[in-house]
């Protein structure tokens, strides 16, 4: 999307070339890597740059509202309310694709949003390897609101340990060692010194927490959560000394009510020139006149699960349970990746932070996913070069 920073890098693309990225990472992180790592970064240019951060300001402000808990109090299931909720999310995550207005020119399009932690380690890390590659010019940038990798890294740091001593301080997930997002763990743990442990090894002495080290028990204080409900959902028998929605001692670092808060729920709570239209289906009298360009979700399944790109009205009065479903404007994806057979389809995410006490978030960085296909996700692409997870470098 920058001339000439695309027409650098494709000069110096080849399969090759790639394919010696790809080893490298793997000499750095053995076995981490577990999900398509795209050819290429996605070069911002200033304008759409503005753009993204003038629609996240848009979204932020709602959140911001005094009302916002008091909207989204149904977003969270009953039998997932964890105790001791902040009072902003610690993490916030904003999808746009990336399209063309009226006029022309590019803009985002709101698809996604998170109150949830995303790869922020591996995002931080994956543009030093492009770079270590790929001849790219300093005046683009992964980073936001941070003066260069260092100045990141310590600010994450401070921000996931809030004080406490790193070994107090835990990265929780389930089967940690089994998750495609392995890579970002690891890499957690290689710059900020938390360890992924396993919900299953968790230990609760009354309201205190504590994983095993060595042979001895260490005390948790502080929990930066991966943990998400819908996935726990799916295991039945597990045998946990320590549930999520106990009363313990432990501060969180992304509490987990915010996940169901800032998410799918909230999309209907918006509007703005970067937000497509969005409806609980339950509250609908009738449904849009051009409804084959709408799109149906369900407000309780994440990571794209149950995502209906075409409906009708008979499929939406055929559903008993209207109030779990909303629908969402389509928006059209425009191809703006040059490769070297022809234009690819790119979402950009911005990952923030609210640390205790700032009055507003931060916009650190990004991440950028590229596609091929209908959908962004892995099951359209399949056996295609040019798409998968990416970074997002922004002209500065």
């Amino acid at each position: 999307m920058i001339p000439e920073h695309r027409q650098r890098f494709n000069a110096a693309f080849s399969p090759a070339t790639y394919q010696e990225m790809l080893a490298d990472i793997e000499r750095q992180l053995p076995g981490q890597l577990d999900f398509r790592v795209a050819e290429t970064p996605v070069f911002i240019p200033a304008v759409l740059r503005d753009k993204l951060i003038a629609a996240g300001e848009s979204i932020i402000k709602v959140i911001e509202q005094p009302n916002f808990k008091e909207l989204t109090e149904g977003s969270i299931p009953a039998h997932q309310r964890v105790p001791h909720e902040d009072e902003r999310p610690e993490f916030l995550t904003f999808d746009f694709a990336v399209c063309r207005d009226a006029a022309g020119e590019l803009e985002p399009q709101l698809i996604e949003m998170q109150g949830f932690p995303s790869l922020y380690a591996f995002q931080s890390w994956l543009p030093t390897v492009f770079k270590q590659h790929y001849p790219i010019a300093d005046i683009v940038s992964p980073f936001l609101d941070s003066a260069d990798y260092e100045d990141y890294q310590k600010r994450m740091r401070q921000f996931i340990l809030d004080g406490e001593t790193a070994e107090q301080v835990i990265l929780l997930e389930l089967f940690p060692e089994k998750q495609k997002t392995r890579i970002d763990f690891f890499l957690s743990k290689q710059l900020w010194g938390i360890v992924a442990i396993c919900l299953t090894k968790i230990q609760r002495q009354g309201r205190e927490l504590f994983y095993e080290k060595n042979g001895e028990l260490i005390k948790i204080k502080r929990i930066y959560n991966r943990v998400i409900f819908d996935e726990l959902a799916r295991y039945s028998e597990l045998n946990l000394s320590f549930n999520l929605t106990e009363d313990v001692d432990v501060t969180w670092v992304g509490h987990p009510n915010w996940f169901f808060r800032v998410s799918k729920y909230t999309l209907p709570l918006l509007s703005g020139p970067f937000v497509p239209p969005s409806y609980y289906l339950h509250e609908l009298s009738s449904y849009p006149e051009d409804l084959h360009n709408y799109v149906l979700k369900p407000l309780f399944s994440f990571a794209g699960a149950g995502v209906r790109l075409h409906v009708t009205a008979a499929d939406l009065d055929a559903l008993p349970d209207k109030q779990n479903y909303l629908l969402q404007r389509k928006v059209s994806y425009e191809p703006v990746v040059q490769s070297p057979d022809g234009l690819v389809k790119c979402e950009i995410r911005l990952l923030y932070i609210w640390p205790t006490g700032e009055a507003r978030p931060r916009l650190l960085t990004g991440l950028s996913r590229l596609s091929r296909g209908e959908m962004i996700g892995v099951d359209f692409n399949k056996d295609k070069d040019w798409v998968g997870g990416t970074t997002p470098l922004f002209e500065k």
